[in-house]
């Protein structure tokens, strides 16, 4: 039997978002039904809105979530009905060359449900990362749900979905900081903010957290910074490495995802240092490096593909550290809304006034 719920569409480019009553099937073999908790209102959302992902309008928006599996379909048992969880959008295969290798984190065969959902008049929908939980239910993969203690709050826990776990896993897998390291985290929203936790949580001394924006530098030593620079006031290069007896930082996270930023990122790192870009750029934009630069300083170059975790190992743990006070997931909420709040949210976001704001079902 089919559902109908209420969902956040997005029907156009740059059209803002409704309400609409979608239709959300029972779930199929190796799928899974979630009542939706708690949705955070991620750049992402916003990037489908704006035509920036792909042009498979109408989108189901929303992504970063947590609620309780409604149903299971035949042959699940990753998951069963009642189980609280956190979604996910990399489902690893298992099979694919990466999983082989024994790195599912770079699974390039993930899944998502197979079964659309729809618009009244039957018409499919996209599902924003194939999960589409800007909605009272969504149909997932099984592996997209990830089991986790219930005793965590659902506007908290989702945000493990996405944001936050990109740049916790920035810090803490791509970028592998090592007790003792220095840090410099350019851009200080939700992902960087994340990736300042991350970072002090592994072990790093000291961790640099780099902005425009003063409040959101207040809200970078709140989360663990133990130093910040103004990028409006002098040479950002120059700053970092003044903090750092001169040589650059062991570990330069870029969590804006622009190409001025990446290329201050670059030579703000120490000479064998890491740069890891976990900033979401515009698919029009391009960084420009002299090649002698790249070929003397050594060190690594690498993307972070939601901050290359494995959700099963992953979320479990994050929500072991919050609900023992170690990981403070709460702090990046900044406000609770409904879900025919999203577009305000949007607004709130591309003024810089959030961290988040969580949709609460």
């Amino acid at each position: 039997m089919a559902h109908e719920v209420r969902g956040v569409v997005a029907r156009a480019k740059g059209q803002p978002v409704a309400i609409e009553t979608i239709v959300v099937p029972d779930p199929g073999p190796g799928e899974a039904l979630i009542d939706v908790q708690a949705c955070g209102v991620c750049h992402t959302d916003l990037h489908y809105r704006e035509g920036a992902i792909n042009d498979d309008f109408p989108f189901l928006l929303g992504h970063e979530a947590a609620g309780t599996v409604a149903a299971v379909g035949p042959d699940v048992s990753s998951v069963v009905p009642g189980d609280f969880v956190v979604l996910n959008w990399r489902a690893v295969c298992g099979e694919c060359r990466s999983c082989r290798r024994g790195k599912p984190w770079y699974c390039f065969a993930t899944h998502n449900a197979t079964q659309p959902m729809t618009l009244q008049d039957g018409q499919p929908l996209t599902a924003a990362l194939g999960i589409g939980a800007f909605a009272e239910k969504t149909l997932v993969a099984a592996g997209q749900a990830t089991k986790v203690n219930p005793a965590a709050s659902p506007a908290a826990a989702g945000l493990l979905g996405c944001g936050v776990m990109a740049g916790l896993g920035a810090a803490m897998h791509t970028g592998d900081v090592q007790p003792g390291d220095s840090v410099a985290v350019f851009g200080c929203g939700g992902v960087g903010n994340a990736a300042i936790v991350g970072a002090r949580l592994a072990g790093a001394a000291t961790v640099i957290a780099i902005d425009l924006d003063a409040k959101k530098l207040d809200l970078a030593r709140r989360f663990g910074a133990t130093h910040t620079v103004d990028a409006s006031a002098g040479d950002v290069v120059e700053a970092v490495r003044a903090l750092t007896d001169g040589n650059g930082a062991d570990v330069c996270i870029e969590a804006v995802g622009r190409p001025e930023v990446m290329q201050q990122a670059f030579f703000a790192r120490d000479l064998a240092g890491t740069l890891v870009q976990v900033g979401v750029p515009d698919p029009s934009m391009i960084i420009e490096l002299p090649m002698i630069e790249f070929f003397g300083r050594g060190g690594a170059l690498k993307p972070s593909w939601y901050g290359d975790c494995l959700p099963s190992r992953d979320f479990p743990m994050l929500i072991d550290l919050y609900l023992q006070g170690r990981l403070p997931l709460d702090d990046f909420v900044t406000e609770t809304i409904a879900l025919d709040a999203v577009e305000d949210a949007f607004h709130k976001m591309e003024r810089g006034e959030v961290l988040r704001s969580v949709v609460v079902l």
